[in-house]
């Protein structure tokens, strides 16, 4: 009883003022310290990418929103028991006297004003917290070159070549496509003798690879592709690389972001649709939920793609209904169905486009399978060195296959890593660091040679139509969407404009884009933003 009468007294003393103080700044604590987990653990995020993935967050993996959780928790806790012991300290060592006495007509009227007062301090202060905390999120996550880039460009309409109204001629004997989309996978990461930032390569096969067969780079050495705005995220880097365009939907839409419209960019033409009206069957194999990000939609409305993804797996008792590790399943299971799958699918007599997407090395610090090496002190080179191996493992495997002299394969990153820290592992001098880290890209068993593969700038966007002639495909023009074919030695946009100055112009409202790849599913995210906005009122 004497517990229950304290607690009632504690009650009655909690005043409205006092709540709304410690709420706003519970508020503030948390838009700061969520967006220094952002920056901490996410290189180069965009506002775009960051609304785009928060609303197709379906099948992300649950350690990136504990992570999240795990780091701003204790921090405000900690924050809160420090401001409550500096009050309590000054409670009791400083006293004010905050009374006001005003004389009328011989009459001492004293007024209390402690309690107005601490009030609308509190308040105030409060507000003046939580303004400033607003505000460093805004300047932090670039929120006003994001609004600023509402303003138009006609550069993609200007630039753009429709794939449809280009002929593209199949060779006679059509190359089988393996192609590997490597999470994160740069080339910062070879040795600083090929132009990496190692003093020894954290990916020593894949560097042996790319210099034993065709590897684009924009230095004398090995290097990679620019990763330009609207392309730096998974389903925005496959987009990219296999349509030629960077990927831009409205921001505000319903709650699945793009997806969910039976449509995905119905005006693109891209690898898998191209590879399908000359007689390939495509597959996807992925270790996720392949609806997150819209992947599943990209990849069925664009060749109809026959996707093995987490939900697959575990439907078809690969694993077990409650195995899920990761974004789902590791890639050294990856690997293993590949080969399953591929023994299969290869007795067809349709020549075949396999695409395959990893995971382990996904950040925050990746995964680090039991069976891994652990060379490094840091996790997440590790987990490098482990992809490094496995990968390698696979094509050697794959070289070993009755279809492998009849298949081209295709490695590529899908974008640079987002580990904030990334470039603190650079374990070179400071002048000898390369911070315009690159996309790492190579070609096995290319149909089509060039006489230079070095010194050319180029993005992720240059690989979709270097693909297609890679398979021994022939373009007119040797340009589709805003990619150039690499193998042609022509001018790439990233090198007649430059990296920023494209990003800049990919960054802006683009009415063609709207109009004639979003099409029809644009005119249905704004109708959809318009009842959302009325519901909301």
């Amino acid at each position: 009883m004497k517990i229950l009468k304290k607690l009632k007294k504690l009650i009655k003393r909690i005043k409205l003022s006092n709540i709304l103080f410690y709420l706003i700044l519970a508020l503030s604590f948390i838009l700061i310290f969520v967006c220094i987990y952002i920056k901490e653990s996410f290189y180069n995020v965009t506002v775009e990418q960051l609304i785009y993935s928060m609303k197709t967050a379906t099948g992300t993996s649950d350690s990136m929103i504990i992570g999240g959780v795990i780091y701003v928790l204790p921090r405000i806790v900690l924050l809160f028991a420090i401001i409550i012991v500096l009050t309590l300290l000054w409670k009791r060592f400083v006293k004010i006297k905050s009374y006001l006495s005003i004389k009328i007509k011989n009459k001492n009227f004293v007024i209390s004003l402690i309690n107005p007062l601490n009030a609308i301090i509190k308040l105030c202060l409060g507000v003046l917290v939580l303004i400033l905390s607003v505000y460093y999120v805004y300047v932090s996550l670039g929120l006003k070159d994001y609004f600023a880039a509402n303003q138009k460009s006609t550069y993609i309409e200007n630039n753009y070549t429709d794939p449809k109204e280009v002929t593209i001629k199949a060779p006679k004997e059509k190359q089988n496509l393996i192609y590997i989309y490597v999470e994160s996978l740069e080339s910062s990461l070879f040795s600083n003798e090929n132009g990496g930032n190692f003093k020894e390569s954290i990916i020593p096969n894949l560097e042996k690879i790319a210099n034993d067969n065709i590897s684009f780079s924009n230095t004398d050495v090995l290097g990679g592709a620019y990763v330009p705005y609207g392309t730096n995220w998974t389903i925005a880097g496959i987009v990219a690389s296999s349509a030629g365009i960077p990927l831009k939907v409205p921001a505000l839409d319903n709650a699945n972001s793009y997806s969910g419209y039976g449509e995905f960019l119905p005006g693109a033409y891209t690898l898998g649709d191209i590879l399908k009206d000359n007689g390939y069957s495509n597959y996807m194999l992925l270790g996720s939920d392949a609806t997150f990000g819209g992947r599943e939609d990209y990849f069925t409305y664009h060749g109809n793609y026959k996707i093995y993804d987490y939900d697959y797996a575990v439907k078809n008792k690969w694993i077990d209904k409650d195995y899920h590790v990761w974004w789902g399943y590791e890639d050294k299971k990856l690997y293993e169905f590949a080969k399953k799958q591929l023994l299969e699918i290869s007795k067809n007599d349709e020549p075949f486009n396999f695409t395959m997407l990893t995971a382990d090395s996904h950040a925050t610090d990746g995964y680090l399978d039991d069976s891994c090496e652990r060379p490094y002190d840091n996790q997440y080179l590790n987990v490098f060195h482990c992809t490094d191996k496995m990968l390698s493992q696979f094509i050697n495997w794959l070289k070993k296959q009755d279809f492998y002299d009849n298949t081209t394969i295709v490695i590529t990153g899908d974008h640079v890593t987002m580990q904030k820290d990334y470039m603190n592992l650079y374990d070179i001098s400071e002048a000898d660091k390369h911070y315009d880290r690159k996309v790492f890209n190579t070609f096995i068993n290319s149909k089509a040679k060039a006489d230079n593969y070095h010194n050319i700038k180029f993005s992720t966007i240059d690989i979709f139509p270097t693909t297609l002639a890679a398979l021994g495909f022939k373009i007119e023009g040797n340009k589709l969407g805003l990619g150039i074919n690499l193998f042609a030695s022509q001018n790439t946009l990233v090198n007649e404009l430059g990296i920023d100055a494209l990003s800049d112009e990919f960054s802006k409202v683009s009415d063609f884009y709207n109009k004639d790849i979003l099409q029809g599913t644009y005119k249905e995210m704004k109708k959809k933003q318009a009842q959302e906005v009325l519901e909301k009122k």
